[in-house]
C-alpha cells in the first residue's frame, strides 16, 4: 500500500462505497457478520489497493494510528485524550522521553510500518515477554481467517493473546490488524481492530463463547465501515489539494503538499 502519484479518477463519486444493506441494523449472527464484512472489506481493499482512487494511504494510516492509540489508552486504564497523545508524540524534543502517551502513539506508528510477511520485527516491537508466541498466534489467526473469514481470524488472535496476558491489549489489537492485512494480501498494516473495542468486550471474549465473539467481530466491522468513510473523505480532500498544488509558487510548497498528504498533525 505504498503511495505513488497516480492519475486520479475525474469523478470522485465513483469511489467505492458501502452498499446500504451493510450498515442496516445490528448483525444477529456470526454468519451475518461474515457476510457483511465480506462486502465491507471488498470496498476497503479497493480503496487502499487501487492507486486510481487517490487515497493518501500514509495519512490514513497516521490518522488510524492516533485513533488506535487513544482507544488502547482507555483499554489500559490511562484515559488520555487524543490531543494529549498527539502532542506527547509530536511536541517532545528529540532525545527526550515522550512519556507513556507518546510511547503509545509511537507503538502504533511503528506498527503500521511493520512488514506483514515476517515476525522478527513485530516480535521486537511487542517486547520479549510475548515475542516467543507471535508466530504461533499469527499462524492460528491466519488459519481461522482462511476457514471462517478475516474477522474470525482477527478475533481468534485477540483471544489468544489476552488469554496469556489480559493486559496486552495493544499487542492483541496490533496482531489482529496484521492478521487482517495478511488475509487481504496488504503489504502494510492499517490499525482498524482497536477503534471500537471496549474493556468489557475484550473481557467477555476470553470468558464467554460465541455471542462474545460475534460482538467483537461486529465492533471490528463497525471500525472497517468507519475506515471506508474516512478513506473516501481523505481521497476527496487530497484530490482538492493536488488540484491546487501546481499553482503554488512558494519555496518548499511541493514538500509541504507531500507533508499534508502524509501526516495528520502538521
Amino acid at each position: 500500500m505504498t503511495y505513488q502519484p497516480a492519475t486520479i479518477s475525474d469523478d470522485l463519486n465513483t469511489l467505492p462505497q458501502l452498499p446500504g444493506w451493510v450498515t442496516t441494523g445490528r448483525p444477529e449472527a456470526l454468519e451475518t457478520v461474515a457476510f457483511r464484512s465480506g462486502a465491507a472489506l471488498t470496498v476497503l481493499d479497493q480503496l487502499v489497493s487501487d492507486a486510481r482512487y487517490g487515497v493518501p494511504l500514509k495519512l490514513l494510516a497516521s490518522r488510524l494510528a492516533l485513533s488506535a492509540a487513544t482507544v488502547t489508552s482507555k483499554l489500559e486504564g490511562r484515559l488520555a485524550r487524543e490531543a494529549d497523545i498527539r502532542d506527547a508524540y509530536h511536541l517532545t524534543p528529540p532525545g527526550e522521553a515522550r512519556g507513556p502517551d507518546g510511547d503509545l502513539l509511537a507503538f502504533w506508528r511503528d506498527g503500521v510500518r511493520q512488514p506483514t510477511s515476517g515476525t522478527g520485527e513485530i516480535a521486537d516491537l511487542i517486547g520479549a515477554d510475548l515475542a516467543g508466541e507471535v508466530r504461533v498466534w499469527l499462524d492460528a489467526g491466519q488459519e481461522r481467517a482462511r476457514t471462517d473469514g478475516p474477522l474470525a481470524g482477527c478475533v481468534a488472535v485477540l483471544r489468544a493473546v489476552l488469554e496469556v496476558d489480559d493486559r496486552a491489549e495493544r499487542t492483541a489489537c496490533l496482531l489482529s490488524d496484521i492478521v487482517l492485512a495478511r488475509a487481504l494480501n496488504w503489504k502494510e498494516v492499517l490499525p482498524v481492530s482497536a477503534r471500537y473495542l471496549t474493556k468489557t468486550a475484550l473481557r467477555d471474549l476470553t470468558a464467554n463463547g460465541q455471542r462474545a465473539e460475534m460482538a467483537a467481530q461486529a465492533r471490528i466491522l463497525e471500525s472497517i465501515e468507519g475506515t471506508i468513510r474516512m478513506a473516501r473523505d481523505l481521497a476527496r480532500r487530497a484530490d482538492a489539494l493536488r488540484a491546487i498544488a501546481p499553482k503554488l509558487r512558494a519555496k518548499g510548497s511541493a514538500a509541504a503538499v507531500d507533508l499534508f498528504l502524509t501526516e495528520d498533525a502538521v
